[in-house]
């Protein structure tokens, strides 16, 4: 399926807003400085909001158009996961959440009062295994305790909400292991700005400035009003947030595929070696060209996903299957712009080295290709549960 006409504008808009945030300001972030200035006029332009619906103050934009603006965002050379959680994440509060939560917080995220970038679901033992986290919510009169460790809260310095996933039972004392999970809403700051007791937050270094964290939660107090949709059903309220993040990563990787093809046509056609283009190179076009079609063949199905996701139908494989095709074909298509660019493809000051360790990430995050693999096999092929 072919990308809709209608998204014209909302691409010329965001480059314009990239353009004035080029490859050097991106560079001199590294290695992981959070791109303030660039998040803050996303937010004011409303960018950042366009999934909130209109009557709390947000764009009311489809999924497919909002998966053009992080496109766009990787396209111009710049790291759309600074911001994009901001997207997915507060589709469980949209979805489960309550009239009293959505009317108090989704027109404060969608002006850029609140900032809501961080997911913690991932711990240290868990991983992959979602419904074998241990962190734990107790109820205790009017509030929640939590304790626990997540790993990989990737923007939680940087965020005023959290949307958290914690055991309400305790594993042992469920039989079904999505059983007894429950999904919360946290306000990770006090009225002035500082982390509220028990909550620590270390960050991660990375191979690229991702801006992740490892956060801890000794005894932390949340309202009994924190808990969004029913207790026990949270795993089950995350997935459509899910399935969201795998599709608006397939447009960014879309768009780091754009970038290094870009980059390689230009400096192949510029280049001369022995009096000639290095372009005119069969065995610099055939890397290039296998990796255009790759890319616009992931992007085919990247479409197909959000559009089966904007009309509210099952799109799990879909969304899996865009990320793992989108992430592949953008690796291959880093690799191709390294080899064309022969030893400036190293070199900080080309970019293609920053934008492959960023575009790298997707095949491991947020869930494995191989587990996408796993998750075809049984779910469209029939095959036995392997995990």
């Amino acid at each position: 399926m072919s990308e809709p006409s209608d998204f014209d504008d909302i691409r010329f808009e965001v480059r314009r807003l990239c353009d004035r945030y080029g490859n050097e300001y991106w560079r001199g972030l590294e290695p992981d400085n959070y791109p303030t200035e660039f998040v803050t006029e996303l937010t004011s332009q409303g960018w950042l909001g366009s999934l909130i619906p209109e009557e709390y103050g947000g764009g009311g934009l489809s999924l497919a158009g909002a998966s053009v603006i992080l496109e766009e965002i990787s396209a111009s050379g710049g790291n759309p996961s600074a911001c994009h959680a901001q997207m997915y994440v507060m589709g469980t509060l949209l979805r489960h959440g309550s009239d009293e939560q959505k009317q108090h917080y989704l027109p404060q995220v969608a002006d850029g009062r609140k900032r809501l970038q961080a997911f913690a679901v991932t711990e240290p033992a868990a991983g992959s295994e979602t419904t074998a986290i241990r962190t734990r919510a107790e109820r205790d009169g009017d509030v929640w305790r939590i304790n626990g460790q997540k790993i990989w809260t990737s923007r939680a310095m940087q965020s005023d909400l959290m949307i958290l996933l914690a055991r309400t039972t305790p594993i042992e004392e469920v039989d079904n292991r999505l059983g007894g999970i429950s999904v919360f809403i946290v306000e990770m700051r006090d009225d002035d700005g500082e982390v509220i007791p028990g909550l620590t937050i270390n960050p991660i270094p990375t191979m690229m400035n991702h801006n992740t964290n490892e956060v801890f939660f000794d005894n932390v107090e949340i309202s009994a009003d924190s808990l969004i949709g029913t207790e026990g059903l949270g795993f089950r309220h995350i997935l459509d947030g899910m399935n969201a993040e795998r599709i608006l990563i397939s447009a960014e990787c879309i768009g780091d595929g754009r970038f290094f093809l870009d980059k390689a046509s230009a400096y192949a056609n510029e280049r001369e070696v022995f009096g000639r283009p290095i372009g005119m190179n069969q065995g610099v076009q055939f890397p290039l060209a296998k990796a255009y079609a790759n890319l616009q063949a992931a992007n085919l199905m990247r479409w197909h996903a959000a559009n089966l996701f904007d009309a509210g139908e099952s799109c799990g494989a879909e969304a899996n299957m865009a990320k793992m095709l989108a992430s592949e074909a953008s690796w291959e298509a880093g690799n191709a712009a390294v080899n064309t660019h022969g030893g400036f493809g190293f070199a900080v000051e080309y970019d293609i080295e920053r934008k492959l360790r960023e575009t790298r990430l997707y095949q491991v995050a947020p869930v494995s290709n191989n587990l996408v693999l796993a998750f075809v096999a049984q779910k469209c092929l029939g095959l036995p549960k392997s995990y």
